[in-house]
């Protein structure tokens, strides 16, 4: 990954490249951002940079045996720390994650987890990682200008672990250089946030998801505008929305039922309808809750004749028409956080069943607000 592979952050790729020229290079970083903005590529194009033998003046040279090597992630100076599960070392999984990382930019926690067959199992960055990585350091740098650790997801580490590693943190060895890549800073211990340099990775604008679009999936510009305005900045939600432009139909046809039986309180209707999909399968399911969650933001925004902002099909339209008027002030904060409960619950790996039956007798109540 190099920089200019990175979409849009260019005032983000101004302060790393500054920081590398005036050298004041921070020892330990903290890259704060949403999902699917590019912050751990960021991470990753910086560190190649800074191990490159002959930077240009924005991006790394491609040729020198750095480069090369950062080619397919087997620089001996740069390491990874990532969660894993079955109380295992990030050097368990390194083929995999080398693998996975040079082939699925912009990826998700969910999408590593299902890469490695996590099934129910969470990720998790356990104590002994620390140790692992504590000897790796105790060597001096072999190639590189800088030994160079990112830790991905630190929010994930077992408190030992991170507790550990603070005073790594606070006094790294000469040459050394921490990247901290947080998706939830909130959870990171305090003594932590403390001893980083924080680094707030902004959301990506529209008009550069739409024009990646365009230019990598052939999408025309009005798909891809309407495809942008509903990722709210993320790339990974506009790449899902690709995805789940095919199931559309069929998640019109689910959100149609739900709306309809809730409205009119058909319990059995409904039973069957929480069968049906939790009999599609996580991912699916996962994608159905996204999709139920545009289509409301959609209605709201239709109820209060803001049509310049909709970006419904036809389709979609011909449902909404008739039933907007159900989504309004009153009710859209709370259905939406029904939907998005219910999604942490699908992500956790909770009974689909029992999940989609709650959600929908909770909408019972909310569609007649």
């Amino acid at each position: 990954m190099y920089f200019k592979d990175i979409l849009g952050q260019d005032r983000i790729k101004q302060e790393l490249l500054l920081q590398y020229k005036e050298g004041r290079v921070a020892h330990t970083q903290l890259f704060c951002s949403a999902k699917g903005v590019g912050a751990f590529e960021l991470a990753l194009a910086y560190a190649r940079y800074l191990n490159c033998e002959h930077p240009g003046a924005s991006d790394s040279c491609r040729v020198c045996p750095s480069c090369i090597k950062f080619n397919k992630l087997i620089h001996p100076d740069l390491h990874f720390i990532f969660p894993v599960i079955k109380a295992k070392i990030c050097d368990d999984y390194l083929a995999d994650w080398r693998r996975f990382v040079l082939s699925t930019p912009y990826f998700t926690l969910e999408q590593w987890l299902n890469y490695i067959q996590a099934e129910n199992a969470q990720g998790i960055i356990y104590a002994k990682e620390s140790e692992s990585l504590l000897e790796k350091l105790s060597f001096k740098s072999s190639q590189g200008k800088y030994k160079t650790t990112i830790i991905w997801l630190p929010e994930k580490m077992h408190t030992v672990c991170a507790n550990k590693l603070l005073k790594l943190f606070e006094e790294p060895p000469k040459n050394t250089i921490f990247i901290l890549v947080s998706q939830e800073p909130e959870l990171l211990l305090p003594t932590i946030l403390s001893r980083t340099q924080r680094i707030d990775i902004p959301k990506l604008k529209s008009e550069e998801i739409a024009g990646y679009l365009q230019q990598n999936y052939g999408i025309d510009p009005t798909l891809s505008k309407s495809i942008a305005h509903i990722s709210e900045g993320s790339l990974n939600k506009a790449l899902a929305e690709i995805q789940l432009n095919e199931d559309k139909s069929l998640f019109l046809e689910l959100f149609i039922n739900i709306m309809r039986n809730a409205y009119a309180k058909k319990v059995k209707e409904i039973k069957a309808w929480s069968e049906q999909v939790a009999a599609l399968g996580r991912e699916k399911q996962k994608q159905l809750l996204t999709y139920c969650q545009y289509m409301i933001r959609e209605n709201f925004i239709y109820n209060i004749q803001k049509p310049e902002l909709n970006y419904m099909n036809d389709e979609e339209k011909r449902f909404s028409k008739n039933f907007s008027p159900f989504i309004n002030e009153r009710n859209i904060i709370n259905i939406m956080k029904e939907f998005n409960r219910a999604q942490q619950h699908i992500e956790q790996n909770a009974n689909a069943k029992m999940v989609f039956f709650d959600l929908a007798l909770k909408l019972i109540v909310q569609i007649k607000q």
